[in-house]
């Protein structure tokens, strides 16, 4: 995340990035609201997360032979 902005200050440049931007985003909030695939609850999905992450720092370990601080 970049610095905290002033309501009245804009992360764009133009007018028109700005508005690009909104299009986008709006485009993706509408087709994640239209998706017809289950929601995952927040919890599950921060499990599924943390699993995969366990996986590839053990498969990292095991071809290095060191073991990583969990802060690196």
């Amino acid at each position: 995340m970049g610095a905290v902005l002033p309501p009245t200050t804009s992360e764009f440049e133009t007018e028109e990035q700005a508005a690009r931007y909104d299009r986008w985003f709006r485009a993706k909030v509408e087709a994640s609201r239209n998706d017809p695939r289950p929601s995952i609850p927040h919890d599950e999905a921060m499990a599924r997360i943390r699993e995969k992450l366990a996986a590839k720092l053990a498969e990292q370990e095991a071809a290095t032979g060191k073991l990583r601080r969990r802060d690196e």
